[in-house]
C-alpha cells in the first residue's frame, strides 16, 4: 500500500504541475517555449530559496522529473559549488550539476534521430 501512495503523491504533483502549463497555454498569449522557460526559472528561484526540495523529498518523480526539477538541480548544483569554490562557483555549478541531465538529453536525442532518420516538412 505505501508503494501506491507514493506513486500516487508523484502523479498528483507532476499532474498538477502539467495542468498549470496547459491553462497557460491555453488562457495566455505565452508560447510553449517562454513557458518552458518560465518552469525551470521558477524551479531555480524555488529552488535556491530552499523551497522545492521538500516538494521533491515528498512526491519524488511528480516533482523532479518536470522541467522545474531539473530548474532545482541546476541552483542546487550552484548552491553546492559555491560553498566548494566561493563565488567562482556561481559560474559552474549549475552546468555541474545538471551534467548528466544534460548528456542523455543530447545521447538520447541522438540516438532517436539516427533510429528515425528526421525529414524536413517539406519532404
Amino acid at each position: 500500500m505505501e508503494l501506491f501512495w507514493e506513486y500516487a503523491k508523484a502523479f498528483l504533483v507532476g499532474g498538477v504541475i502539467c495542468a498549470i502549463g496547459q491553462v497557460l497555454i491555453d488562457y495566455t498569449k505565452l508560447t510553449p517555449a517562454r513557458i518552458l522557460v518560465i518552469y525551470v526559472v521558477t524551479g531555480v528561484i524555488l529552488g535556491g530559496l530552499g523551497l522545492y526540495q521538500p516538494l521533491v523529498d515528498w512526491a519524488g518523480g511528480g516533482a523532479s522529473i518536470p522541467l522545474t526539477g531539473w530548474g532545482n538541480t541546476i541552483a542546487k548544483g550552484t548552491r553546492e559549488a559555491v560553498a566548494e569554490k566561493g563565488i567562482f562557483g556561481a559560474l559552474s555549478g549549475g552546468l555541474t550539476g545538471s551534467a548528466a541531465g544534460v548528456a542523455a538529453a543530447i545521447f538520447f536525442g541522438f540516438l532517436i534521430a539516427v533510429a528515425f532518420k528526421p525529414k524536413n516538412k517539406e519532404d
